[in-house]
This record gives C-alpha cells, structure tokens and sequence, in this order.
C-alpha cells in the first residue's frame, strides 16, 4: 500500500490556507488543520468536514503543541495590513514564537517544515525586479514592521534550525496572491476594488495608483508550494507572477468587470507601501519547473464571481 502522508497545515482555515487543504485531501493525503480563526473561516475548509482523514484544530501557534506529523505547511499568520497592524505585537509574537513552535515540532518528529514568507522581506525595493539575492530594504520601526521583520526574522529561525539541527526546511517568498476566498475587509487591493465595485462605491486608489504589483492565482500559488514542499532546494524561492501591473491598471479592470462608470479616487499612499513589487522567478522555473499559469484577467473573473456570490444578499 502506498504510504498516506500526515499534514500539518497552520492557518489551514485562512484564505490560502484552506486552498492548499483541497489539494492535499483531493491527493488522498491526511489532514490536520490548525487555525485559530483570526482571519481563518470554517467555512472555507467545511466541505472536509466528517472525512477521517481531515481533523480541524483550533490552536494558536504562540502556543506549543505536540502533534505526530511527516510535513508541516506554517501559514499561519495574517498576511493582509488591516489584519496584521490590527495587533502589530501580536503579530510579531506570530511570525517569531510560531515559526519557533513549528520548528521545534518539527526537530521533534523529523518532519519537513515549509515556511510561507513573503516579498515584504523586501519592503520597498530599491532592486527591480526582485530576485532572492536581495537584501532588502524594510524600516525597521515602521507600521509594517510587525510583519516584514516577522517574517524576516521567521527565515531567520528556520536557516539557524537547519544549520544546528539538520531540521528539513522549506522557504516561500510569496508575492500578492489573489482569488476566492479572500476577505471582503482585508485592504488589499484586489479585494478592495471587488468589494467597492461590487457595492457601487468609488474605488480608491492610494496615491495616483503608478505603483506596481504582481498578482499571482491562488491556484498557481499553491502549485508552486507543493512543488516547493516536495523538492531538494530548502529555498528562500520566490512564488508569485512576474507580470507587473500598475494599480489604476488593476482598478480600471475591475471597473470594467462590474460598473466601468464608478470614479476613481485618490487617497494619501500609507506609510512604507512599496512604489513596485515584481517577483524574478527564475529560481522556482529551475528548481521547481514551475510558473504562473493564469493570466490576471481569468483570474480576476473567478475572483469576483466568488464575491459576487458572498455579498449579494
């Protein structure tokens, strides 16, 4: 008989947390969803519900806990800024003493532990495009901090794990990610214009919307995970879509999937929001044989059919 893999996905109930559950269960994998529901929805992972293989726990990873596992999937963490500056110490304490916990569950049972960070390691890049022999250009005590350093310091952790250890490491750098799921109050920018266009409201840009970003499927996204998880390169490897749209771009697209008659307006740029965001991802083709495969407008069709269908009433 084949040998049935035991997953531990932290923030497995999270926006893409919940779509890396559906892979592992449709492959026929053992489940165990941990979530503490702080952005996390049962509802997003509901369909698993009474399989044997799936087993949801709530937990929260500032907290050790003691589980027999082959690979963890450390997620969990809010990824968006109105949910990570909502409690920025907190969220700090979840990028260090959960990634810490993970780690140390990890050491303890051999498991493979693959770390989802972010191109906020990078903060506002004075490199364009970003490959991962950047260092970064992150404010140290700026509002984003909390996570940008949390995360950096996350990496940290599990490369000193690894050196001291021999603990099996996994990095993602993950850039904007999109799709179903997403919350309608999270700040970002795909889910704010939905949101706003789907509500009849002006959608607003920060700044005068010439700031770049690259938005990756969350299908493509968790592809490039499992790859990630099941190859030989400990990483850091960026996961995200090397096509760079400006803001305006992205808001004049959404306009025209739902009311191309609502304005625009611009409000002040937050503190530290990068001018550009760009993945090189010539890594993830070389050692993952990996990259994006749908294109911004298809998945944005998917996206706001998903919103559509949880905000109308």
């Amino acid at each position: 008989m084949p040998t049935i893999t035991r997953n531990l996905v932290t923030g497995g109930a999270g926006f893409v947390g919940s779509h890396l559950v559906d892979r592992l269960m449709e492959a026929g994998e053992e489940v165990l969803c941990l979530d503490n529901y702080f952005t996390g929805r049962k509802a997003n992972i509901a369909r698993w519900f009474g399989y044997p293989s799936f087993e949801l726990i709530r937990h929260d990873v500032t907290e050790p806990i003691r589980l027999e596992v082959d690979r963890i999937w450390h997620l969990a963490c809010p990824a968006s800024p109105v949910h990570y500056q909502h409690n920025p110490i907190k969220t700090a304490k979840t990028s260090f003493l959960g990634t810490y916990n993970m780690l140390g569950l990890a050491r303890r049972v051999g498991a493979r532990l693959l770390l989802a960070s972010t191109s906020e390691v990078y903060g506002d890049p004075e490199v364009h495009p970003q490959p991962e022999s950047y260092r970064g250009n992150v404010n140290t005590h700026g509002i984003r901090a909390c996570y940008d350093e949390g995360k950096r310091v996350a990496e940290t952790l599990c490369f000193d794990y690894q050196r001291m250890h021999g603990t099996e490491i996994r990095i993602a750098r993950i850039f904007n990610t999109y799709g179903p799921r997403m919350l309608p109050d999270d700040g970002r920018v795909v889910s704010n214009f939905i949101v706003q266009a789907l509500r009849g409201e002006p959608l607003t840009l920060y700044g005068d919307g010439s700031q770049t970003r690259s938005f990756c499927y969350v299908d493509d996204l968790v592809e490039g995970l499992i790859r990630l998880m099941a190859g030989d390169h400990p990483g850091p490897i960026n996961l995200g879509n090397p096509g760079e749209f400006t803001i305006r771009q992205l808001a004049e697209m959404v306009k025209a999937r739902i009311s191309p008659a609502l304005p625009l307006v611009e409000q002040p740029l937050p503190q530290d929001d990068p001018l550009q965001r760009q993945p090189v991802i010539d890594l993830a083709r070389q050692q993952l044989g990996w990259e994006p495969r749908i294109p911004l407008e298809q998945g944005l069709e998917a996206t706001i059919a998903d919103f559509r269908s949880r905000l109308d009433p």
